[in-house]
């Protein structure tokens, strides 16, 4: 059913800037650092692995651990985003056994303003409230490059399954938002992806962003006849695969009640739109490739590669998740 254009207003969002570097060597960015995005390959976990963040006032801070694999695209490594808190620049320790070490400070909250066109009244898909992407201020441009070539454009394929995520970044964030454009831009450039990799996000706040994009229909992550946009986020497993990621650590802590309540009404509202049963198991197929994986319909980043992801505590609600869905 087609969501009424509540109409538009027309709000300001910071430019992303961004510092690409390698190795281990000392970083100085030029611009205060909200968070540094390190990915490596070889070793899965960051064992070993260490950060020191460089004050605004050229003071070093003690080292802090790496830890984790937090939520990768695939392959053998890990990819973590680390809060800096305006930090000038930083030095990495590489955990033990990575190889290609990579680093991006990103700052999404202090750049030269634009202006966005952003819905006026609360947009709503099922009942479910979300952000758009303009409401969250994402740079369109992201997703091509510089010569207008889109560099990953829309594919769609039928709905299959729901895969939980979390972001691995920091509890009790003060701006989930520019976490999320963080996210987006190293999704969307530092990975090549030309998006973000998931379908929606869910901050501790119970607010619900809509992630990959999926042309100007009614339905986010969806086309006009109901089929799925292709996220990036469980490697060979994407198509027709919807994926949703909770900001913050997982690990050691669940959702907060909030976002809960927020991803169980998001989830409920997805399979009563596709008609499948929430508690059953299926087999996923990849429809380009034919590879197959055994899941719940409802399941965690881990139930397709080795990885933390969505969270030692919160892979353990999986099963109370799907109940909770399917009794509402």
């Amino acid at each position: 059913m087609p969501v009424p254009d509540p109409g538009t207003t027309s709000e300001a969002f910071p430019e992303t800037r961004a510092r690409a570097a390698t190795g281990e060597g000392p970083v100085e960015a030029g611009f205060p650092i909200g968070y540094v995005g390190v990915r490596w390959s070889g070793a899965r976990a960051a064992t070993g692995g260490g950060i020191r963040l460089t004050g605004a006032d050229g003071v070093r801070g003690p080292w802090q651990p790496l830890t984790g694999t937090g939520c990768p695209d695939g392959g053998d490594g890990g990819a973590l985003l680390f809060s800096a808190d305006g930090a000038s620049g930083y030095e990495l320790r590489a955990p033990d056994g990575a190889v290609d070490l990579r680093s991006l400070a990103v700052d999404t909250t202090r750049g030269p303003l634009r202006e966005v066109a952003v819905p006026r009244d609360t947009t709503r898909v099922r009942g479910v409230a979300y952000l758009t992407r303009a409401a969250w201020g994402a740079d369109e441009k992201l997703r091509f490059r510089s010569d207008g070539k889109e560099i990953s454009p829309q594919t769609y394929h039928p709905f299959q399954t729901v895969t939980v995520h979390h972001t691995a970044t920091k509890n009790g964030d003060a701006d989930p938002a520019a976490t999320v454009r963080a996210l987006y831009h190293v999704h969307a450039v530092t990975n090549d992806w030309g998006d973000i990799g998931y379908h929606y996000l869910v901050d501790e706040g119970g607010r619900i962003y809509e992630g990959r994009y999926s042309g100007e229909g009614a339905t986010p992550a969806h086309d006009d006849d109901g089929k799925l946009v292709t996220g990036f986020h469980v490697l060979s497993h994407n198509p027709g695969n919807l994926g949703i990621a909770l900001i913050g650590n997982l690990v050691k802590q669940g959702p907060t009640a909030a976002a809960r309540t927020a991803l169980t009404d998001l989830i409920r509202s997805v399979v009563r739109m596709h008609g499948v049963d929430p508690e059953a198991k299926v087999t996923y197929v990849n429809p380009t490739t034919g590879r197959k994986r055994e899941v719940h319909e409802i399941s965690g980043h881990r139930d397709y590669m080795a990885t933390e992801c969505p969270g030692e505590v919160m892979y353990g609600e999986l099963a109370a998740l799907r109940k909770a869905v399917a009794s509402g």
